[in-house]
């Protein structure tokens, strides 16, 4: 059944999606006259991450009277017996035909977990949390956020918390899971993270 009528749609989840290619995309292709299209997504991949490519094939081209498009999805993917893995410039070209928003990719491996991350989104960040930030995490501001989850092989060190403090001025909660602990511990580290009022943290 066609859903016509509609012409706005949002779909905001933070939890993994592997169902993206059986249940997201039909339901989207069902919205023929959509003009707003929001989507905040976590995908579980065997195969591949999602990208301007993707998004293009399975989403755009089929909304004629698409007009405004803002995402934010974290496609995670394991790494096993893969024989090439994108980098995030490869990554980027993808949206080279894109108009409208800023998009900004990042795209990560973790060999001790054997998966990959890549995170695509529009630009000014709307939404209020930012999952599975890595030492890789180039900056910016984003001033809706108010709880972040720190998550990394490596150990994050003060410089690390200083750009997030910055990053994030209205942060609330903090969640860490990393896998190796400080080489350089410092009192002040976590002080830069202002308005923090929660700190779950997991050192595995």
């Amino acid at each position: 059944e066609k859903l016509a009528s509609l012409t706005s749609f949002s779909l905001i989840c933070d939890t993994d999606m592997s169902s993206y290619q059986k249940l997201i995309v039909p339901l989207i292709h069902r919205m023929l006259n959509l003009e707003e299209l929001t989507l905040y997504i976590d995908v579980s991949s065997f195969k591949i991450f999602i990208d301007g490519n993707n998004l293009k094939e399975n989403i755009i081209n089929h909304l004629s009277r698409l007009n405004k498009f803002l995402f934010n999805i974290l496609s995670i993917m394991h790494l096993h017996m893969k024989p090439y893995l994108p980098t995030n410039e490869e990554i980027e070209n993808t949206f080279s035909n894109f108009t409208g928003n800023k998009i900004i990719s990042s795209v990560e491996y973790f060999p001790i977990r054997q998966s990959g991350q890549c995170r695509i989104y529009t630009y000014p960040f709307t939404i209020n949390n930012y999952a599975r930030i890595s030492n890789n995490f180039s900056g910016g501001l984003f001033k809706y956020v108010h709880e972040i989850s720190l998550f990394d092989e490596h150990h994050f060190e003060h410089e690390f918390f200083i750009r997030i403090a910055q990053s994030f001025p209205f942060l609330k909660v903090l969640s860490i899971n990393n896998w190796t602990s400080q080489k350089h511990k410092s009192s002040r580290t976590l002080n830069n993270v202002k308005r923090l009022v929660k700190i779950g943290s997991r050192t595995n």
